[in-house]
C-alpha cells in the first residue's frame, strides 16, 4: 500500500498498487498532454515568427530590388534624356532615327522592368514556398508527436499488462509454494524474509542496531526477534519485540492475529522492550490488516500488527519518532540519574541513621544490662559487706571473749585442771631455781 498526502487539506490516505498505478498513469498522461500542448504552442509561435521573419526578409529584399531597379530606371532615364539632349544639341537628326532609337531604348527599359517584376514574383513565390514547406514540416512533426504519444501509451499499457501478469504469476507461485510447505517451514520462511530485508539495509541505515533472534526461553516463552538501538551515551533509542506468524492455505484450523497478542505483550514485558510488532500473514482476507499498519495499543500498550511489506517502514517510523524524542529521553535520563543520586544519598543517610539508631539501641541495652549487672553486683557486694560486717562483729565478740578468758576461769569449778596447772607452775619454779 502507498500513502498519499492531499496538498490542500494535508490529509493522508492510502491506495493500493492498482490505484496508485492508475493515479501515476493519469499524472503522467496529464503532464505529457501539458508538455505536448506547450510544445505545440511553442512550435506555432516559432512558425508564426518564422513566417513573419520570412515575409519581412522577402519584403526587405523586394524593396531593395525595387529601389535598385528604380535607381537603374532613373539612371537609364537620365541617360536617355541626356542622350536626347546631346542628339538635339548636335543637330538635327533624322526623326525616324531618333524615334527608332527612343523606341528601342524604351523597349529595353520595358524589358528590364518586366525582368525586374518577374524576378520579384519569383523571389516572392520562393519565399512563400519556403514558408509553406516549413509549415508542412511542423505539421508532420506534430503528427509524429501524436504517433509517438500513441506508441508510448501503447508501450506503457503493454508494460503494465506484463507487470500485472508477472505479479499474478508470482502470486500464484507463492500460493502454490505455501500450499506445499508445512506450517513450521512457512513461519521460518517469513522470518527469513524479514531478516533478509533487514540485512539489506543493515550496513547503510542500521549500522548501530542490534537485530537478532530471541533465544532466551528462561521465562518459559520467547519472541522471534529483538531490535535494539542505543546512542553514543548508551541511552536506549528504541527497542522492539517482533513476532512472525504465518500458516499455509491448506491449514485446517485457522488462527487469528488476536490469539498471539497477549503472549507477545508478555514477551515484550519480560525482555524489557518498548514496542511490540506482530508481522503476520494470518487472516489474509481481512480488510483491517490489509490496509496497512494496524495500531492495537487499545488492547496492549505500544503494539502494532503489520503485513511483511511494512516490516522496514514500521522500524523506520518508530525509529524516527524515537530519534525525535531522544533529546527528551536524554534529559529524562539525566534527571533520573540526579534523582537516583539524591535517592541514594537519602538512602545512605537513612541507612546510617538506622544503623546508628540500631547501634545506639544495642549500646543502650548493653549499658542498661551492665548497669543492672552492676546494681546486682552492688547488691551482692552489699550483702557480702553486711556478712563481713556481721563476721567482724562476731570476731570482735569472740576476741572480747578470748580476752576475758583466763586460767582462773578455766580452772574454776574444775579441780583436775587446777591441779594440772599447779603442777606445771611448781615444775616451772623448780627449773628456774636450778
Amino acid at each position: 500500500m502507498n500513502e498519499i498526502i492531499c496538498p490542500h487539506c494535508k490529509k493522508a490516505f492510502k491506495v493500493d498498487e492498482a490505484g496508485f498505478a492508475d493515479i501515476l498513469n493519469q499524472v503522467r498522461n496529464h503532464e505529457f498532454e501539458k508538455e505536448l500542448h506547450a510544445r505545440v504552442e511553442m512550435l506555432e509561435r516559432d512558425k508564426e515568427n518564422a513566417v513573419k521573419l520570412a515575409e519581412a526578409n522577402v519584403k526587405n529584399v523586394l524593396q531593395a530590388d525595387i529601389a535598385k531597379r528604380d535607381a537603374e530606371i532613373a539612371d537609364l532615364t537620365a541617360r536617355a534624356t541626356a542622350r536626347i539632349k546631346e542628339l538635339t544639341a548636335e543637330g538635327e537628326l533624322s526623326a525616324t532615327r531618333l524615334a527608332a532609337a527612343k523606341d528601342a531604348q524604351l523597349a529595353e527599359l520595358n524589358a528590364k522592368l518586366l525582368s525586374i517584376e518577374s524576378d520579384q514574383k519569383l523571389a516572392l513565390t520562393e519565399a512563400v514556398t519556403k514558408v509553406e514547406k516549413e509549415r508542412d514540416e511542423l505539421a508532420n512533426e506534430l503528427r509524429s508527436k501524436d504517433t509517438e504519444k500513441q506508441l508510448l501509451e501503447t508501450s506503457l499499457k503493454a508494460t503494465y499488462e506484463i507487470e500485472l501478469k508477472s505479479k499474478d504469476e508470482m502470486i500464484a507461485y507463492y500460493k502454490d509454494m505455501k500450499a506445499k510447505l508445512s506450517t513450521k517451514m512457512v513461519g521460518e520462511t517469513l522470518e527469513q524474509h524479514c531478516e533478509n530485508e533487514f540485512n539489506k539495509l543493515r550496513a547503510t541505515a542500521f549500522q548501530n542496531a542490534y537485530f537478532e533472534k530471541d533465544n532466551d526461553a528462561r521465562t518459559g516463552s520467547k519472541g522471534d526477534y529483538i531490535y535494539r538501538e542505543l546512542d553514543e551515551s548508551g541511552n536506549e533509542i528504541i527497542s522492539i519485540m517482533f513476532e512472525m506468524k504465518n500458516e499455509g492455505d491448506e491449514t485446517a484450523t485457522k488462527k487469528r492475529n488476536e490469539d498471539f497478542l497477549r503472549e507477545l505483550d508478555k514477551d515484550r514485558t519480560e525482555k524489557e522492550c518498548e514496542y511490540a510488532v506482530l508481522v503476520s500473514l494470518l487472516e489474509s482476507d481481512s480488510e483491517l490488516y490489509n490496509t496497512g499498519i494496524v495500531d492495537v495499543s487499545y488492547k496492549h500498550d505500544k503494539m502494532y500488527v503489520i503485513r511483511p511489506q511494512f516490516f522496514i517502514p514500521i522500524i523506520t517510523l518508530l525509529r524516527n519518532a524515537a530519534l525525535n524524542s531522544l533529546k527528551y529521553k536524554s534529559e529524562l535520563a539525566l534527571v533520573r540519574s540526579q534523582n537516583i543520586d539524591v535517592t541514594n544519598f537519602e538512602d545512605d543517610l537513612n541507612d546510617f541513621r538506622d544503623s546508628f539508631g540500631r547501634n545506639y539501641r544495642l549500646a543502650s541495652e548493653k549499658f542498661k544490662s551492665a548497669v543492672d549487672s552492676i546494681d546486682k553486683s552492688i547488691g551482692q557486694l552489699q550483702k557480702t559487706k553486711d556478712a563481713l560486717l556481721s563476721s567482724e562483729n562476731n570476731l570482735r565478740i569472740a576476741n572480747d571473749k578470748a580476752d576475758e578468758l583466763s586460767v582462773k576461769k578455766l580452772t574454776r569449778n574444775n579441780p583436775t585442771m587446777a591441779a594440772k596447772f599447779a603442777e606445771l607452775d611448781s615444775a616451772a619454779d623448780s627449773e628456774q631455781i636450778r
